[in-house]
């Protein structure tokens, strides 16, 4: 039985200006720079200031009231005639708008961006090698359907029965597995070696065999690999040195060999330094014992409303007849001004956002980025600097994420400054992170040949005072990437 009733509810609905607050906010400077050209490009009313010619004093808009509605929809004709350029055009200090914490402002060097050399890609290389080969037309197309089906560590997976398939179905050659499996020892001889493995066993015997000169060593290795791959990955080597016949002086020529091999030779042309490239956010310098902080001047762009978007405004204003077409005009004016002035107050807000959050995160760890020692982090929580600052804690998780700072002592992701507390014996409270820290210096320092198990590292750190349990000590160092003593063990 269907009913009708009234009923209301109280909801709390994020405003468009604040999604688009919210997605810039945890935006990297790295990629800022796209973000705001794909804004300027959708928006013909948004001009960066870095590429315009300024000749004259720039205008912007004021700043608005953020409980103010900024609705842009349909609106009765009327309210065309209450538009003013006054609201929109105003004169204005560009350098305002920069980052007043940045003492070195738009420096030429900071605008330049880091070259990227061309190289040709993992697959292409493997393409222009097959290329060189004087091969039947059927045994080309075999050697690039197994190229296309590596991966990008330079691995085939597939098996040998879909790739004729493959060829089959998708370019009607008709081929056996054994021309598969020809094809693709011409393919495993290519560089880098040991591309076209199946396993990682294959991979390894690829790039010993290749290397195999009579070196005894080079040979042993080859009889490790392919007779006792399963004793050498779990480091049993008493028992390789019994199969064997080797001293462990030989065992470490071994296993010294196997290790400068490639276990994923794909990986190793793919190199791209603009995926790798981090550009930190903030900068932190110490100025005799005080700290001075920074925001990158990336973060502060200079953008402004179009001059021909307010030479519009004033030809409307100017305008003795406004028909339908030109009061359509107009609206499509507007809508723009309002999503370029939108964009600009998101942008300083994220601006000052990021301030903010630093500052604190700053103040907060002031010893550590007097010292650059960890064991001088305190324990720190989202709660903790949202409270600081009266923001949302989701807001601090947005900005740690993905921002960076420059230090004196390197560059660190602010989400590593973050730890929870750990009680010692005296009651004190002391972050996670000098645990870690001290767990990392005592296997470091630790005789490799017999390495420091959790329990006797659980020890350790209850004799120094941090009454922590065996499962913490382990969970810990599993989040250092660190392996089990076991694993840690060298001749």
């Amino acid at each position: 039985m269907l009913k009708q009733n009234l009923q209301q509810k109280l909801l709390q609905k994020l405003s468009p200006q604040q999604i688009q607050f919210i997605k810039l906010l945890q935006v990297p400077t790295v990629s800022l720079d796209t973000r705001i050209k794909e804004e300027l490009e959708e928006n013909p009313a948004l001009e960066d200031l870095s590429l315009t010619n300024m000749t004259e004093p720039e205008e912007q808009y004021p700043d608005r009231d953020p409980d103010e509605d900024y609705s842009s929809g349909n609106e009765e004709s009327n309210d065309f005639d209450e538009f003013n350029i006054d609201d929109y055009l105003q004169e204005d200090n560009v350098n305002e708008y920069g980052s007043r914490y940045d003492q070195n402002g738009d420096d030429e060097e900071e605008r330049k961006e880091m070259p990227i050399a061309i190289q040709s890609s993992f697959f292409e290389n493997l393409q222009a090698q097959l290329d060189l080969l004087p091969l039947a037309d059927k045994d080309f197309r075999i050697g690039q359907q197994i190229i296309g089906s590596l991966d990008d560590d330079g691995y085939l997976r597939r098996p040998i029965m879909s790739l004729t398939d493959d060829l089959a179905f998708s370019q009607n050659v008709m081929a056996e597995d054994e021309e598969v499996e020809e094809m693709l020892k011409v393919i495993q001889s290519f560089d880098p070696p040991g591309v076209g493995a199946r396993t990682l066993q294959e991979c390894l015997l690829i790039q010993l065999r290749r290397k195999d000169t009579g070196d005894p060593i080079t040979t042993k290795a080859i009889l490790v690999v392919e007779h006792y791959l399963d004793e050498f990955t779990r480091k049993h080597y008493d028992k390789l040195e019994k199969s064997l016949n080797m001293n462990s002086i030989e065992l470490r020529g071994v296993i010294n060999e196997i290790l400068k091999l490639n276990p994923k030779p794909g990986d190793s042309n793919e190199v791209n330094t603009k995926q790798h490239q981090v550009i930190p956010d903030f900068h932190i310098s110490n100025n005799d014992g005080v700290l001075i902080l920074t925001l990158n001047s990336k973060n502060a762009p200079e953008l402004r409303v179009s001059r021909s978007y307010q030479e519009m405004f004033e030809h409307y204003d100017k305008a003795s007849q406004r028909d339908k077409k030109m009061k359509e005009a107009v609206q499509f004016v507007k809508q723009k001004l309002d999503s370029a002035k939108w964009f600009i107050d998101a942008i300083k807000q994220r601006q000052q956002t990021l301030l903010k959050t630093m500052n604190a995160i700053m103040q907060y760890q002031y010893e550590f980025f007097l010292t650059g020692d960890e064991k001088n982090l305190r324990p720190m929580i989202l709660k903790d600097i949202a409270d600081r600052i009266g923001m949302d804690i989701s807001t601090v998780s947005r900005v740690a994420n993905s921002k960076y700072v420059q230090t004196e002592f390197g560059t660190f992701l602010l989400k590593s400054f973050f730890s929870e507390a750990i009680q010692t014996e005296s009651g004190e409270e002391v972050s996670n992170k000098e645990v870690k820290k001290i767990l990392e210096e005592h296997i470091g320092g630790e005789d490799k040949r017999h390495p420091l198990a959790d329990e006797k590292l659980t020890e350790i750190l209850k004799e120094q005072g941090y009454n922590i349990a065996r499962r913490t000590v382990a969970k810990y160092r599993e989040q250092m990437n660190i392996p089990v003593a076991r694993l840690r063990k060298e001749l």
